[in-house]
């Protein structure tokens, strides 16, 4: 065989197969997907109230981004960091197109 019954004969089984399944999608819609949106029920709502509970709790337990306090800016060749062993700590956040590097701990 040349190629080109090759070709012409892959190109009928696609145009077959493209012709069969026109029309049809991918996902098959069922009853769930047109049902209504109905009110929740009792048990869902003891859900909901029991977690809002422990969110409240644990509320308290874990800083959130707000509590947290601002960092300064430091200056191109100012110090934003100091080392403490094996650890480097934050003094400021380098203005913006620098970065702290932590050879030198100055803004860079």
């Amino acid at each position: 065989m040349d190629i080109q019954n090759i070709l012409f004969k892959l190109l009928c089984a696609i145009l077959l197969i493209s012709c069969m399944c026109n029309g049809q999608s991918s996902r098959e819609m069922s009853s769930e997907d047109f049902e209504i949106k109905r009110s929740p029920s009792s048990s869902e709502k003891e859900l909901v109230e029991a977690m809002e509970e422990l969110l409240e709790k644990f509320q308290d337990r874990y800083p959130s981004n707000q509590k947290r306090a601002q960092i300064p800016l430091c200056d191109v060749g100012e110090r934003c960091a100091v080392k403490q062993g094996p650890r480097i700590g934050k003094l400021c956040d380098c203005s913006r197109g620098s970065t702290c590097n932590t050879f030198l701990l100055k803004c860079i």
